[in-house]
């Protein structure tokens, strides 16, 4: 499989944009997987052989051909904003960049359909056009695209109010080429969607996604501080439970991560631990009440009228938290975590005060199975591979269930088990397993049987 021919591939692919600098390739078979030092040395050098940009469907039809024909793996990224190596090639093979299929198809109310490659901040650009917004969308939304979102992402801001990307509802239609001798175009409705949402690439290729849009709200950002960790919490909790209050983010951090958030200090005291929330304007006349219920203090408000100028609360939350604490401090890295549905908080509590600075906590609320829990991107002062999963293995005992972001096989991350629905479709579309390999257990067990 791998004495691949540059010259002739790109003789192959000659009406397509191809890269083969090697720095450039390097750079295009990366992804935010630094975030963890345990993927690090196990990601070393891998690097795909070359790279293919499509510009539209017909051109991704023709890369699979010629793929599917030569066996060339194929990893398919969008933007490489994700965090678990899964565009980072373990087989070489050719990088299929689908940053180029930026076209929006249509917007209608309630509803919008896009190339894979449009951004998640263009589309909600557009859908606001006509009084609509995405549900929800991950920290990295001005770089992120809507395919590479489908294909490894869960959520983000907006989940407080609309689930996981996951949930019955939130993806409508995907269409997808196959790999095999002579490519199809196949498209996914309804429930089939989940044979390929958040199936990491191995599933075939995604060119178009269909999403259900929200009613836009105008939103204005609020930074809340609280004297003590869990009042803080709680307060979150609080809010998120309050069906009346729209809101599209409530994001917890317990000191000392606001240190970290050095574009901020000036409305955070040291020692302190804020509440930063996105809230409808016509909502917040009823926050300061909850607030003083609680006994914090409003100490940032900004209009929605001036949304994306100056400081952006939502870069600060989700993942863009891990982000701002390893510029500071490299040794910073992180976990994923969804806690049970529990309105005291009472394990949160526990572990809160079991790890203290070692495991800082970071509360993201969204909704799951139609309640409000704490989902939460932990931060972690990592020492070692074997403390780490130490930490990974109380959390688990104790009822945590974790989306391990320091392995890039599948069913050590998130999902334990692949969807045996995927696993069917998979064998359909991609027949002789081109598509991202090296990245599942049960895949490469059959591989080599």
């Amino acid at each position: 499989m791998h004495n691949i021919n540059l010259e002739n591939l790109r003789t192959a692919f000659a009406d397509i944009e191809t890269i083969i600098d090697s720095h450039q390739v390097a750079k295009l078979s990366q992804d935010y997987h630094t975030f963890s030092p345990v993927l690090v040395p196990k990601l070393a050098g891998k690097v795909g052989d070359i790279v293919v940009r499509p510009a539209n469907e017909q051109e991704v039809f023709k890369v699979a051909a010629i793929c599917a024909k030569l066996r060339i793996p194929v990893t398919v990224r969008g933007a490489g904003t994700g965090n678990y190596g899964q565009c980072v090639p373990m087989h070489g093979g050719v990088i299929l960049d689908m940053t180029k299929m930026q076209e929006i198809l249509w917007v209608k109310p309630g509803v919008a359909r896009a190339e894979s490659g449009v951004k998640l901040a263009a589309l909600d650009k557009k859908a606001r056009e006509i009084g609509w917004e995405m549900r929800m969308a991950p920290s990295t939304y001005r770089t992120a695209t809507i395919g590479g979102f489908i294909a490894g992402g869960s959520g983000g801001i907006g989940s407080i109010q609309y689930g996981l990307l996951g949930d019955r509802g939130n993806l409508l239609g995907l269409r997808v080429v196959t790999l095999e001798d002579e490519p199809r175009v196949i498209e996914l409705r309804g429930d089939d969607v989940q044979k390929v949402n958040h199936a990491w690439g191995i599933n075939g290729i995604i060119t178009v996604v269909e999403i259900p849009l929200a009613p836009a709200y105008p939103w204005a950002e609020v930074i809340v501080s609280f004297d003590d960790f869990m009042t803080a919490a709680k307060f979150g909790q609080s809010l998120g439970n309050a069906d009346g209050i729209m809101k599209k983010l409530i994001a917890i951090f317990a000191s000392p991560i606001p240190q970290y958030f050095t574009a901020l200090h000036q409305y955070i005291s040291e020692g302190t631990h804020p509440a930063f929330l996105m809230v409808a304007e016509p909502s917040l006349e009823l926050l300061p009440g909850l607030v003083q219920q609680y006994g914090g203090e409003i100490t940032y408000q900004k209009p929605a009228q001036e949304a994306g100028k100056g400081i952006n609360l939502a870069e600060f939350t989700w993942n863009h938290t891990t982000l701002h604490a390893r510029t500071v401090d490299t040794s910073i890295t992180y976990l994923q975590s969804i806690f049970p549905a529990d309105k005291a908080l009472e394990l949160v509590e526990e572990l809160y005060h079991h790890f203290g600075d070692e495991v800082m906590m970071h509360l993201e609320f969204i909704r799951v199975n139609g309640r409000v829990i704490p989902a939460a991107l932990q931060l972690v002062r990592y020492t070692t591979e074997e403390r780490l999963n130490e930490i990974i293995h109380y959390h688990e005992a104790k009822g945590v269930f974790i989306a391990n972001p320091h392995t890039y096989i599948i069913e050590d991350g998130g999902r334990k088990v692949i969807d045996p629905e995927q696993l069917k479709f998979k064998e359909m579309v991609d027949p002789y397993g081109l598509m991202n390999p090296g990245k599942s257990k049960v895949l490469e067990f059959k591989s080599h049987n």
